[in-house]
């Protein structure tokens, strides 16, 4: 029955993944979209005002051919008596046969031209327009102000917003039924780049490395940093690696407790000391197990912390001096926003991390810390924790995150 609640509470939260960024991110494509709306228009009364011009001329044309045309048959008149030697004498200008033919090249010039225009108004209308910098100032407000709002840092929203624009800016955009697509199609492209500028494979480095790999966890309190241990481990066994727990929160009342009973469910060995007890000898022992037992991987739980306290960082400083992990993963929730972000930045900055997971993906509605994690710390994100289960973890992939920012796949 528990299990249950679990799966529909996981399930509503899904429905709202992202829903924030993508109510916000339609003001820019309406902004975008009225401006397109707005250079068509203004082409079109411009091509219809360039036809009403040359259909005035071509009457007057017309008119200035019929006022020519008399003396030319009165001159054919006077000439009728006389030799064909006379005739052939005439000026070429009053010469009869021209005549016809220059009313005829009169007479179709403005149809000719008109249908030319007609032409000319449906590509402009209905294939495409230039984008030039002074019609974007509108929708990259609204872009960046809907990122923003998203929980976007702001020196991420500024680089989105330069992408967005240089990909927009002179060139030719095709217009279908849905201007908005355009819009879309540069958000998606500039949102990739960011997004995969720090990418890294967890797969591939997990094969590669020397075994055991090495990798400890870190974060403040309450972010589902242990149960992330779990289904990190959970993911690695599926794919054939043999895993240690190392119960290195011997600060946290029951921290040890918790990852034991994570450790019986999964049928795995957890290395731990008593309550109290040195974090950065019970990670140690944890390596020196996995190396004697030929283990592959050792995931190393750490006290939750804030970078303000400062013998707790001055402890993390020792643990890593002391086990040299080989990742230091930074946890924390999706749903903190910007405060994740700036915790990861800070985080950082005391103790290089490797990576970072994002809990609480699904009850996520922003998607702000999701873009600018990566950006800001110039460290990948590795996982998305989706739910509250073991196999609830995502391994982050930048076209799976952009996917459900843009409402293109199920969340």
């Amino acid at each position: 029955m528990k299990r249950a609640l679990i799966s529909i509470s996981t399930a509503q939260g899904a429905k709202g993944l992202f829903s924030r960024f993508k109510e916000k991110l339609s003001g820019f494509k309406e902004a975008l979209s009225s401006k397109i709306a707005e250079k068509v228009s203004l082409a079109e009364k411009m091509a219809g005002k360039k036809d009403e011009k040359l259909e005035k001329n071509g009457k007057g044309q017309e008119a200035n051919s019929k006022a020519i045309s008399p003396p030319a048959e009165k001159n054919v008149g006077q000439n009728i008596g006389q030799k064909p030697s006379s005739l052939s004498s005439a000026s070429p200008s009053s010469a009869p046969p021209t005549s016809p033919a220059k009313n005829g090249e009169a007479n179709s010039k403005p149809k000719n031209r008109f249908s030319f225009l007609e032409k000319a108004k449906s590509l402009i209308f209905e294939q495409e327009v230039i984008l030039e910098e002074k019609d974007l100032e509108e929708p990259m407000w609204a872009l960046e102000m809907a990122l923003m709002e998203s929980d976007v840092a702001l020196p991420v929203a500024e680089e989105i917003v330069r992408e967005v624009k240089s990909d927009l800016v002179g060139k030719k955009k095709k217009i279908g039924a849905d201007t908005g697509a355009i819009a879309e199609q540069s958000l998606r492209n500039a949102l990739l780049t960011i997004l995969s500028r720090n990418y890294l494979d967890f797969d591939e480095y997990i094969k590669t490395k020397e075994k055991p790999v090495k990798i400890l966890f870190v974060g403040v309190n309450g972010t589902g940093k242990t149960t992330s241990i779990a289904k990190v481990a959970r993911y690695l066994m599926n794919q054939s690696y043999s895993v240690v727990l190392a119960a290195g929160d011997t600060f946290r009342a029951g921290a040890i407790e918790q990852l034991e009973v994570h450790g019986n469910n999964l049928g795995l060995k957890v290395v731990k000391h008593k309550t109290g007890g040195d974090p950065a000898a019970v990670i140690f022992d944890s390596i020196e197990y996995a190396k004697a037992h030929n283990k592959d991987v050792v995931l190393a739980d750490t006290a939750g912390r804030l970078h303000t306290n400062i013998n707790l960082m001055d402890q993390m400083r020792k643990i890593v001096r002391v086990t040299k992990p080989d990742l230091l993963i930074f946890v924390d929730e999706a749903i903190a926003g910007n405060d994740a972000v700036e915790r990861a930045r800070l985080f950082n900055e005391s103790v290089p991390i490797g990576g970072s997971i994002l809990t609480k993906t699904d009850a996520d509605a922003k998607g702000g810390s999701a873009i600018s994690i990566a950006y800001i710390t110039g460290k990948p994100v590795l996982f998305l924790g989706v739910g509250q289960t073991y196999p609830d973890l995502v391994k982050f992939e930048p076209g799976w995150l952009v996917d459900r920012l843009m409402g293109e796949a199920e969340a």
